[in-house]
Formats: structure tokens, sequence, C-alpha cells
């Protein structure tokens, strides 16, 4: 009888000789075959350079073709059980039964001993007695990631049919499912820092404090993008694949996403914030590059779709109900949100579901600029960092009634007119940043704003107040939307368990400390968590921005298998 068989038990094998594999048409916390859509490039065939749409289009999944051995492993594998017994006039065929799947599907036949010895699979292909009685194998790949569910919601069957006209037909199937694109959270532990070389003072000042801090975590030297887009958070988001692999392992494919951010929708062909092309240098043996945009998204919308504006939320429970790979936070309302063909592939992912926030109200409008995570020694494991300028007001009120409203703060500094060049000086007193009524009023406001962000978070996630760790600094108002007037020390670079790397608030100095330091270092000590900060004024403060911004990093595949969280 036709027994047709993947890795449903998911130990990295296809089977015969027990019972292993055969919950074959089931998808569950348990069982179900997985397989990866194939988008890297194993060979390295693909050019970086190119308009945006054709560059995005060079992946192994392109052509029908198993480009040598790495490439055949990126293939999951299907075997139909050797059937001695099979009528001389059987004939056997392969088909995809699901109609959404079959344009997003290839199935490859075994044709030899080397590794890399397919051919894809022709629909009207017939299997000979022979091909049956011995048993044939077939390697299958998804030709692209699910990016919409009501599309296709990256499940797929496929039937083995041997048909016999004396004997009769016998059929199977199995039940196979296409590996998600996961994003990594930060208390995965981070392997590679990256940060643009924009050949600036700034950007050399701020490169520098961050080598520093990276030496000190016992990680590698940042790596640098030659890219005169400083913001290297906002142009790309590394994430992942994985599927079953032998002895108990994950055959991964990583990914980078690349931001939908449209900067000339007049050129139709290449539309795309130029630095994120830096995908698809990336893209090579199991690291893809992935695109997606709609020319179309309303312009003034468009600083929310980059990834600045993109975080993942640890893993927790809530009300009984687990997130092992945490949840995608991003600012979005019903009237200001980020490009909607992106978020639907997002949320079609179903591992990571979003939450939304209102970042409305700021200037870049970014979810970084007012919170991030942190491990902690705590029952849930982490903790969330939250920009709180009451707190902030509250501190130099303090310094005030302390004698000491003369001190000053931004030292050395300066403003920079954009327009005109023109620098004047940013040094200030504490007490005339509190009589700055503008200053006063957008930190009044932002502090309402970011109790809201906090309101959500607590009711989505579960957290306590003794799980958010405030981190004060002011804001002030730009174009009458509101941004960091002291810089923004919680958009911050988690680089190790143990280090933070936060923008130098350039405080005021108390007693031989600055008190900006000091309220972010000591609630972090306590926690095991050192602060190293790293000089952003010039080209990140100035430019609305701070050390998260501009820099990016690539984690740890974690252990956790995305096939058994039940989603």
């Amino acid at each position: 009888m036709a027994d047709l068989r993947a890795d449903s038990n998911r130990d990295g094998e296809v089977t015969f000789d027990d019972d292993s594999d055969t919950h074959k048409r089931e998808w569950d916390k348990t069982n179900g075959a997985v397989f990866l859509a194939n988008i890297d490039d194993d060979n390295e065939r693909c050019k970086a350079t190119g308009d945006d749409i054709a560059i995005a289009k060079c992946n192994d999944a392109q052509d029908d073709v198993v480009n040598g051995d790495d490439d055949a492993l990126d293939l999951a594998r299907l075997k139909s059980r050797p059937w001695p017994k099979t009528p001389a006039d059987a004939t056997g065929h392969i088909a995809i039964l699901t109609e959404a799947a079959k344009e997003h599907v290839r199935i490859f036949r075994k044709v030899g001993e080397g590794a890399a010895d397919f051919e894809v699979l022709a629909e009207d292909y017939v299997f000979t007695a022979a091909e049956i009685q011995a048993g044939f194998e077939l390697g299958i790949e998804a030709t692209d990631i699910v990016r919409d569910q009501e599309a296709w919601d990256g499940y797929v069957e496929v039937q083995l049919t041997v048909t016999s006209p004396t004997k009769g037909e016998s059929t199977d199937v199995v039940l196979m499912r296409v590996a998600p694109v996961l994003t990594f959270h930060h208390l995965l532990p981070t392997e590679q820092v990256w940060v643009s070389n924009t050949r600036s003072a700034g950007n050399a000042a701020m490169r520098a404090d961050l080598a520093a801090s990276c030496k000190a975590a016992g990680l590698p030297e940042p790596k640098t993008i030659d890219d005169e887009d400083p913001w290297t958070q906002d142009f790309f988001e590394p994430a992942y694949m994985t599927m079953p692999g032998q002895g108990g392992t994950q055959h991964v494919m990583r990914v980078n996403y690349r931001s939908a951010n449209v900067f000339e929708p007049g050129k139709k062909k290449s539309p795309l914030r130029p630095a994120g092309k830096f995908v698809f240098k990336q893209r090579g043996r199991d690291i893809a590059g992935i695109q997606q945009f709609d020319i179309t998204h309303n312009p003034d919308m468009d600083t929310l779709n980059s990834f600045g504006n993109f975080e993942t939320v640890p893993p927790h429970e809530k009300d009984g109900e687990s997130f092992p790979f945490g949840r995608v936070v991003r600012g979005k309302t019903k009237s200001y949100y980020p490009d909607k063909s992106f978020t639907k592939m997002v949320a079609a992912q179903g591992q990571q579901p979003l939450i939304d926030v209102d970042t409305s109200w700021l200037l870049v409008a970014h979810i970084d600029e007012t919170i991030s995570f942190v491990k902690a020694p705590t029952p849930r494991g982490w903790v969330m960092l939250v920009n709180d300028a009451r707190l902030a007001k509250k501190m130099l009120e303090d310094a005030v009634k302390a004698g000491k409203g003369d001190t000053p703060m931004f030292v050395g500094k300066s403003w920079v007119d954009f327009d005109s060049g023109e620098e004047t000086p940013a040094e200030i007193s504490i007490s005339e940043v509190l009589a700055d009524t503008e200053v006063m009023k957008a930190s009044a406001e932002a502090a309402a704003e970011v109790d809201a962000q906090v309101a959500i978070l607590k009711k989505e996630i579960g957290l306590t107040d003794d799980e958010i760790i405030p981190v004060p600094f002011l804001h002030t108002t730009y174009a009458g939307k509101s941004a960091a007037y002291q810089p923004g020390t919680v958009n911050g670079i988690y680089i190790s368990d143990t280090r933070f790397g936060a923008p130098d608030p350039h405080g005021p100095t108390i007693d031989g400390k600055d008190i900006f330091k000091t309220a972010l270092s000591a609630p972090l000590a306590k926690i095991g968590v050192t602060v190293d900060f790293i000089e952003d004024w010039d080209d990140y403060h100035l430019g609305i921005g701070e050390v998260h911004c501009g820099t990016n990093s690539t984690r740890t595949i974690p252990e956790q298998r995305w096939w058994e969280s039940g989603r």
C-alpha cells in the first residue's frame, strides 16, 4: 500500500522502522513535519547590486535546481516506503493537494547518490512500479515565506497515489508546514554588533566607545557598514528560520528583513532606503534577505517602517498563555501606522503576536525612544526600562533644593542649526532648564504618553511596577512633536547579559557624579548590569536619535523550538 513519510516526529530523520513518523496528517505541539522557505544563496551567486525589485528576487528558490550540497541541506525530505509487492502494472503520482500552496511549494525527486542529485518533480511525472517497489526520496522547499495568511497559511498536504488497473488505488497524505521567520529578543546572547561608518567625527567617537563596551563584554569588535546612513538599527532587522535537524539539532537559516522605508516613490524600481540593500550584501550560505513594501504607503508615516520602531518583548506568560519567543511591539495607531503589507507579513509568521502602542506623539515615532529590556534575577527573568520624564524633573528640582541650581548640564556641547550649520552652546544650568516652559510642557506631555504605553504593555504582558525600571530624561518639542531633550538613556544597546551601552547624558555633575548616569547605573547594578556610557551627542542626539538607533546586533539562535509552541 502507499506509504509516504516526512519527519513528522521532528527528530531530523524520515524512517520506516517504527511508528515514529506516522502522525503525518497532524500538526500540533508534538507532531507535524516542517520545511523551509529556501531563500538563501548557498553558492553566493546572487549580486548585491541592481534595482530594489530585481535584487530581492535572487535566491536558491528562484530556479528549479538544487544548487549544490549546501542547498540540498535546506530541503526537507519525504520518502515512500519500499513496497516490494507493488503490482507490475502500478504507477505512482505525487500531488500537492493544498491549492493555495501550489504556487509557493516545489518538490524535487532524488535521482542519484550525490547529496545534490535532485531533479524538480514535474507535475505530470509518473513513478514506475520499479520505483515504487524500491521506494523513492523527495525534497521539498517553499519558494517564499508566508506573507499573507489569507493567501497561504504555510501548510501543505502532499499526496502519494499508487494506481493499479488490476488491484485498484491506494493513497497516503503528509501534512507539512513552512517555518516562520522569528525575530530576536534582548535576552539572547549577542554574537556581533553592527554600526555604520559615516566617516564623521561624531560617528567615530560613538564607534570608539561602542568598541570599548563590546571588548569589556568579551565580544568581537563591532563590524562597520560603510554607509552614510547612520541609523543602523533602522534599515535592517535580524531574524531566523529553523527546521528540525538530526540528533536534536536545528537546521538554521538566518534572515535579515529590509525596512519598508520608501525614500523615493518616484523611482518605481528603486524606491527604498538605499542602506537597506545591506541585507542582500549579507545574503549567502544559510542567510536570506527579505523585503516587503507598499510604494503607496503614506510618506508622512514612513518613519514607522524603520526598525527602531520594531522591538521584540522577551519570552513571558500571560493568563496561562505562553509566548516563548516573545512578542513584537511597535508604534501603531488606527490613523498612524507602518506599511500594512509588512505588518501583515510579520503577523502571518504566527509566533510573536503584535502589540501596538502609540508613538505618534514622538517626532521620530520609534518605540526604542521610550522602552528597552534587560535580564534580571526575577521570576520573569527580565525587566523593562521605561523613560520617566517626571523623575528627571524631580531630580533637577531636588538639586535646586540642595542649593545646586547653578550646576551646568551639557558642558562643552553645542546645538546645531542643520539649515544654517550655526552652532550655539548647549551648556545650561539646572535652574534654567526648569525655567524652560517648552521643555517642562513637553516633558509633562511625554510622561502622560509614556504612561499610556506602559498601561498597554502591562495589560498585554502582565508586567508589574516592580518589573519596570524608570529611566529619567526630559523632552522638548521639534516641529510640534516630542523628542528627547537630554540624551535618551533608555535608547541604548543591550550588549551582553551584564552590559548596557547607553548614551552619555552629559547631565549635571554633583558631588563628583553625573546624577543622570547614576540614575541609570545604580538600579541596573542591582540586577547585575553595568552601564557603559557612549558618546553620541554630535551625530546621534542632535539627529534626534541615540545609541540604539545607530547600532544593531546579531544574536544567538535560541534553544526553544518554535514547533513546540502550539501556535
